[in-house]
């Protein structure tokens, strides 16, 4: 078997989202594959379409159902468990991909004896083959070849998407790369695990994988618990760091992308996105953010990629919540009384 194409399947029976996905993925120009979709405990009718599409494509599809929502990154586990092929893809149930998609990467792998390979995406808003002109980079041509240290560099900070990638599920499964469960954003806790433990990367500069945004989506909706999702998966990203022997190798790196992740990411989602916004909630945030890396604000990377807007913001969470949390109230209640007034 060639590869395993895993899909984490919750809720995508509306809009055609789901059969958009699967007719994509039955009609790749490829032999030899499989298509495991895992229908994690869905309340719609998702698994009585997956069912439709096992019947249709014996052989082909082959379904398993959750009795327990375990969000993706369990019925992730449940499909890398289940996987025969040489090679593991995953993608979201509600996007979609080139026909070619599978079958060239493969075919890059074998011409290069890559262990991982990885393409372009392009995010759209409607169900369509048209590449928009909104397309993702996912990483960059000087990534590709044998992975050295500067490369594994690169691929920390520009990596880009698991998605859009195929790995080896003999280094999946050695490594031991099983996702977080009852989490959101697994992804953003195992990406570096699944980028480094690899030792060949061939990035291929074509947009074939078709990211789907709509209101449904994650990115879409925010709340306290998936903030705290998105600070754990955070730990759990420093802590694979540890358990698979990188992080004294890539500190300066593995510290920026916690940073982001657990700091930045959450401290500017949660302020604008979660009502109420709690100032305790930002108080816990930034202790632990100043416990787990004291000279965050020094690192040279954080110093050239984040805004100087965010910078000054965290400057004062870090001296006092209370200060931050009254300027910040403050400053965007102004904006936003100058954005009515224009109207």
């Amino acid at each position: 078997m060639r590869i395993s194409i895993i899909v984490p399947v919750y809720n995508m029976a509306g809009d055609n989202k789901l059969r958009f996905c699967m007719d994509s993925l039955t009609s790749q120009h490829l032999e030899d594959y499989e298509i495991i979709a895992v229908d994690d405990c869905s309340t719609d009718n998702s698994l009585e379409i997956l069912r439709e599409y096992e019947d249709k494509y014996p052989g082909l599809v082959k379904v398993i159902h959750s009795e327990i929502n375990k969000h993706q990154g369990g019925a992730k586990n449940l499909g890398i468990r289940e996987a025969s092929g040489d090679w593991i893809g995953f993608i979201d149930a509600d996007d979609w991909i080139d026909p070619d998609m599978y079958r060239l990467m493969l075919e890059k792998a074998d011409t290069t004896g890559a262990d991982m390979v990885g393409c372009d995406l392009t995010l759209v808003s409607e169900h369509t083959y048209q590449v928009s002109d909104n397309v993702e980079k996912n990483g960059n041509p000087s990534m590709s070849g044998v992975l050295d240290h500067d490369k594994k560099k690169q691929l920390i900070l520009d990596g880009g998407r698991l998605v859009v990638k195929i790995y080896k599920r003999a280094n999946v499964i050695d490594n031991k790369l099983f996702f977080p469960e009852n989490i959101f954003y697994e992804d953003n806790a195992m990406s570096n695990s699944f980028l480094l433990t690899a030792s060949h990367y061939e990035y291929i500069e074509k947009p074939w994988y078709y990211y789907y945004q709509h209101q449904g989506s994650t990115v879409h909706s925010f709340s306290e618990k998936m903030c705290q999702d998105r600070m754990e998966a955070g730990r759990i990203m420093l802590g694979e760091a540890r358990r698979l022997g990188f992080f004294n190798e890539f500190r300066q790196e593995i510290e920026f992308i916690f940073t982001q992740l657990f700091y930045v990411n959450t401290l500017f989602t949660y302020m604008p996105c979660v009502k109420p916004a709690r100032m305790s909630f930002v108080k816990e945030l930034t202790k632990e953010m100043k416990e787990t890396f004291p000279e965050f604000e020094n690192n040279s990377y954080y110093v050239d990629r984040v805004g100087g807007e965010e910078k000054k913001l965290i400057r004062l969470a870090c001296k006092s919540t209370a200060l931050f949390y009254a300027y910040y109230r403050l400053l965007w209640g102004y904006r936003g009384l100058r954005k009515r007034l224009k109207k």
